[in-house]
């Protein structure tokens, strides 16, 4: 069963988003994914990977996020194979919006 954990706040939302997932792991995932806002920049910046959320940490070690700003996802595959391109969260082509479901 997929899970959803979101933040806005002054703090940095990374550790908040991770803690939120872990708790969330009893239900059952095959990919974990973040998208931050609150770079400086105004973009998104979002980073998912296959498998269990400490390979979604180990890629976010590769490729670090900041942000006050974000939503985290679990995903259990019911359309499409559990990959890299499959995770959620998803966006827009330009990468202005991202979503989970």
């Amino acid at each position: 069963m997929c899970g959803i954990v979101g933040y806005v706040g002054h703090r940095e939302c990374l550790p908040i988003l991770i803690e939120g997932i872990k708790r969330l792991e009893y239900r059952g995932y095959d990919s974990a994914g973040v998208a931050l806002l609150g770079d400086g920049e105004g973009r998104l910046q979002i980073v998912k990977a296959a498998g269990k959320i400490r390979q979604l940490e180990a890629r976010l070690l590769e490729h670090p996020v900041h942000g006050r700003f974000g939503i985290a996802h679990t995903r259990w595959a019911t359309h499409g194979e559990p990959n890299d391109t499959n995770a959620h969260p998803h966006t827009d082509e330009a990468q202005h919006v991202a979503l989970v479901h």
